[in-house]
């Protein structure tokens, strides 16, 4: 059997720093416990690993059991500006693991919300970079007094659906569209059209990780040159998921799987198989995936 791996997979930068973060507060954790604020990666078998070695999910609900000497690690998803107030406040040291890209994304929402934009906005609902994002809008439009129009869209269709309803009781003056760092490039572009159609003047902000495009772009080479393709990742992971669906519209045979004892028979009795992984699938989970296809 051959095994190909998608040129780009797996780790991207900011959940490799968020990872570094965690293992770093653990390892000089003294007295306190350590936490991170939601699932510090969308991967069952990373967070295991995690788990073993003390670390603990905190919830907006169990904030309050934070005592001075824990340790919250801010995962690559980032958190609202309310939360961090919550979190500051119970004297724990907090270590902001949120990608650059997260951050970036955030000021720019506050900033539109500011200026009393209409924030059109590609992600999925209850998603820990969107729920952040759409924070620190709420920050912004209070801070000025303004009303939040935050507009969260996945398709082209509930875009002018949703666009339709704005414009029934709202005039729109400036509109600016972003994204959530993991969403479809292509979905994200066809959704960018279809609003430049109906508002000339919206402003298209091209938010998606650069890691996001390279994977992408790297399963399109890699269903060339295979006969089925194993996605590695968590279940739960955004990017992971649209992998997969990019994966099963690419090639004859594609699989998702979290680690190696998933992986379909079928796989092994092909001659040319190919990897892709999710931006928080761990080296090691990729490396017994291709150990068990090559034995």
């Amino acid at each position: 059997m051959k095994i190909i791996r998608a040129e780009k997979m797996g780790f991207c930068a900011g959940v490799r720093r968020a990872v570094m973060t965690a293992n770093n507060a653990l390892s000089e954790r003294g007295n306190g416990k350590v936490y991170t604020f939601g699932p510090l990666i969308h991967n069952p078998v990373a967070l295991k690993k995690f788990e073993e070695n003390g670390l603990e999910i905190l919830s907006e609900e169990n904030i309050s059991i934070l005592k001075k000497g824990d340790t919250v690690v801010i995962r690559a998803h980032g958190i609202s500006p309310e939360i961090q107030d919550l979190l500051e406040k119970t004297g724990a040291k907090i270590l902001n693991g949120t990608c650059p890209i997260v951050q970036k994304n955030q000021k720019k929402c506050c900033e539109y919300a500011k200026n009393g934009y209409v924030i059109f906005f590609t992600g999925d609902k209850n998603h820990g970079e969107v729920v952040g994002i759409e924070g620190a809008a709420k920050k912004g439009a209070f801070q000025k007094k303004l009303p939040l129009n935050f507009i969260l869209i996945k398709s082209v269709e509930e875009a002018l659906e949703k666009l339709g309803e704005l414009e029934k009781n709202f005039k729109i003056e400036k509109s600016v569209l972003i994204s959530q760092t993991t969403f479809s490039v292509k979905v994200f572009e066809e959704i960018a059209a279809a609003l430049k159609n109906h508002l000339s003047d919206i402003e298209i902000v091209k938010s998606i990780c650069p890691a996001t495009y390279d994977r992408q772009d790297s399963l399109d080479e890699l269903c060339s040159k295979v006969e089925g393709v194993l996605v590695i990742g968590g279940k739960s992971s955004a990017n992971t998921n649209r992998l997969y669906d990019k994966a099963l519209k690419l090639c004859n045979m594609a699989a998702l799987i979290e680690d190696a004892s998933e992986i379909p028979e079928v796989f092994f009795k092909l001659k040319v198989v190919g990897l892709t992984a999710g931006a928080s699938t761990p080296d090691d989970v990729i490396d017994e995936v291709e150990k068990a296809l090559q034995h």
